[in-house]
């Protein structure tokens, strides 16, 4: 018979529990991928105006890169407190710390206002936003894989991940209806506040959602062992969550790093950057590039739970590669039909893009969170993921877009993502298929995790 924790929940409450990290991380993505498309589209006139526009360009682009690089630091530190504390309680201030910030941003005042100093309060809301987005993905895919079946826990993980292309079409909807609607000096003037204002409101939304659901009931199972581990007379002192990962996941932590590369850098050059691509090489309208962006993201949160569902079948790890090999073909076909100009085959190549990915991203959620342990499990799964952010998705836009004012071609910037897509298939191919471990079972030995129960008398971390 189940145990308490592992048996599946209820049906409702598991839909309930989805639906508010799903509601979360699609806020948070929104906040974060509305600032990388003004990014692309207006903060170089905006904050940079002063430069040529591809320098501009550039420039904006490196103040997206800073928000990535403090999502490692959101992992370390909601990391700990979340293995600490638990997964709910930081998934609220994230979400808080998110929209505050992104809210700010549209409330900011402009080069033509106040200067340089414009430049860095957008940089510092940034860093805000990326230090709140390094604490939720780690949070929100716990919360469902630990309340989930384990027979099914593919699927569901992925749920999470949908909030990705969520995010990024609600985003990019908002924007590509405001650019519609508004002429391009009413858009530069105010338009492009709008949406970020409009995070206020999706913020309350995700709040009263998120605080509704309960806490994980494994991570409470493990909680209260280790309390009572506390209370014997033998008990020693219990290692800080990072210290943990890093003397018993270490291995774990570099494979999921090297797993999030091609999937990181493919998501960010298909996403982000081809709004500058396909505006300033391939001669395609701002409306055009956004439009074939919004209609793939709906296809690409259409087949994540697919993909998700199909891990459960065949493992993590052949799905993975699946998308990771196809998204490394893909590249040089993708460049050329936007090339064209038509947008039929900007739309394919994007969408197909984002289908690849998706076989990447899918199963990640499940992934990650069976290589660790519960008491460390937040710290290690959100350790690998974002650190590996930093040297992937937040130099992507920035390397590319580089890439193509040094050598007007495509074709550097496919060999970049074709060197990411290799370094993600030694990960995978040297990685342990995790999809029949027991989340209550795992237990960390010499840099390995056994499908296992301990021993009695085991400490459970």
């Amino acid at each position: 018979m189940s145990s308490p924790a592992t048996a599946p929940p209820a049906p409702n409450n598991l839909k309930r529990i989805v639906a508010a990290s799903l509601i979360g991380t699609t806020i948070e993505w929104y906040d974060f991928f509305l600032y990388g498309s003004a990014a692309a589209l207006v903060f170089n006139k905006l904050f940079f105006p002063e430069e040529d526009p591809l320098v501009g360009t550039l420039l904006s682009f490196l103040t997206y890169a800073v928000g990535f690089a403090a999502r490692p630091l959101g992992a370390l530190v909601f990391g700990h407190y979340g293995d600490r504390l638990g997964r709910k309680k930081l998934l609220v201030l994230s979400l808080l710390m998110m929209g505050g910030a992104t809210f700010a941003i549209g409330l900011l005042p402009t080069h033509a206002s106040v200067g340089s100093a414009a430049p860095v309060l957008l940089t510092a809301l940034r860093l805000v936003q990326g230090f709140a987005l390094g604490g939720e993905w780690g949070g929100a895919v716990l919360l469902v894989s630990e309340h989930g079946d384990a027979r099914r826990r593919g699927f569901w993980a992925s749920w999470p991940q949908t909030g990705a292309p969520a995010g990024q079409l609600l985003a990019t909807g908002v924007l590509s209806l405001l650019t519609a609607v508004l002429s391009e000096s009413a858009f530069g003037s105010w338009g492009w506040r709008v949406p970020f204002l409009l995070s206020g409101v999706l913020v309350m939304v995700g709040l009263w959602i998120r605080l509704s659901v309960d806490e994980s009931p494994v991570f409470k199972q493990a909680l209260a062992q280790a309390e009572a581990r506390k209370s014997s007379a033998t008990a020693t002192a219990e290692k800080m969550p990072l210290v943990a990962v890093m003397r018993h996941h270490w291995r774990d932590v570099l494979v999921a790093m090297g797993a999030r590369m091609a999937e990181n850098i493919s998501y960010y050059v298909i996403t982000a950057f081809i709004l500058v691509y396909a505006t300033t090489s391939a001669g395609v309208s701002k409306q055009t590039a956004l439009n074939a962006v919004l209609i793939a993201s709906a296809i690409h949160f259409a087949v994540i739970p697919a993909w998700g569902a199909l891990s459960d079948r065949l493992g993590r790890r052949p799905v993975y590669l699946i998308g990771a090999v196809g998204v490394g073909l893909w590249m040089f076909p993708f460049f050329s039909l936007i090339d064209t100009g038509g947008f039929g085959n900007l739309l394919l190549a994007v969408t197909v893009g984002l289908v690849l990915h998706g076989a990447m991203y899918a199963p990640q959620a499940a992934f990650f969170s069976e290589m660790f342990a519960t008491r460390m499990r937040y710290s290690g799964a959100s350790i690998g993921a974002q650190f590996a952010s930093v040297a992937a998705g937040a130099p992507a836009p920035l390397i590319a877009t580089a890439l193509l004012k040094e050598y007007d071609s495509s074709t550097p910037i496919s060999l970049y993502v074709i060197a990411a897509v290799l370094l993600t298939v030694v990960a995978i191919v040297v990685a342990k298929e995790t999809r029949d471990r027991d989340l209550t079972d795992v237990e960390p030995s010499d840099g390995e995790v056994h499908a296992k129960a301990p021993a009695a008398g085991a400490p459970l971390v």
